[in-house]
């Protein structure tokens, strides 16, 4: 596993031995972010450049650190596995990204209340849960009804083909499912949550 381009490109990171973690496939990763990288700004306000990120149930750190090598802004990491922070931290210093990034201890779904409460928003939001635990569905319910993610931005949720994802929300609107053999990448955006 490896930062396929950008200021870190070719860094190999470090995945945690005799771990449940499911570090998301080079091929995946290139696919999800060329996606991101050529949606247009009629869609989204920003994808990858100049994103303020949030990666949860981070793992390795992979998808924020690609995303802060592909010139996002700041990365926020949060995982609740000491052994996945300890090589979340490796990464980031290996990558050289430590000044653009922060590592937060805790449940991925119950932080994003907390980050609420203290003011954060992010345009671009990644969501790899372990599969088939019903958390997609359950952290994308809490993203469309706290104002975490900004108008206009994209959350990348990566999932088992068995995991339906609902289309029903107040504000959000799935754009785009591509799949990759039992992996399934869906984007979603936030639409406008204003009133007229």
């Amino acid at each position: 596993m490896r930062i396929i381009t950008g200021i870190a490109k070719g860094v190999k990171l470090k995945v945690p031995k005799g771990l449940d973690v499911r570090p998301t496939a080079d091929r995946v990763k290139e696919s999800m972010f060329n996606i991101l990288t050529t949606m247009p700004l009629t869609i989204t306000k920003v994808a990858v450049v100049g994103a303020k990120v949030l990666d949860l149930f981070a793992g390795t750190g992979n998808l924020g650190l690609e995303a802060l090598s592909r010139g996002a802004e700041h990365a926020l990491f949060i995982d609740h596995s000491s052994a996945s922070l300890a090589a979340i931290r490796d990464n980031i210093c290996t990558t050289k990204l430590s000044e653009l990034a922060e590592v937060q201890r805790g449940d991925s779904v119950k932080m994003l209340a907390k980050l609420s409460q203290l003011g954060r928003t992010f345009t671009l939001v990644f969501v790899d849960p372990p599969y088939n635990q019903g958390l997609v569905n359950e952290v994308l319910l809490k993203l469309d009804t706290i104002n975490l993610l900004e108008d206009g931005g994209i959350i990348v949720v990566e999932h088992s083909k068995h995991e339906v994802i609902n289309i029903e929300w107040n504000y959000l609107k799935l754009i785009r499912t591509e799949h990759y053999g039992e992996t399934y990448v869906t984007f979603l955006l936030r639409e406008c949550a204003c009133t007229i």
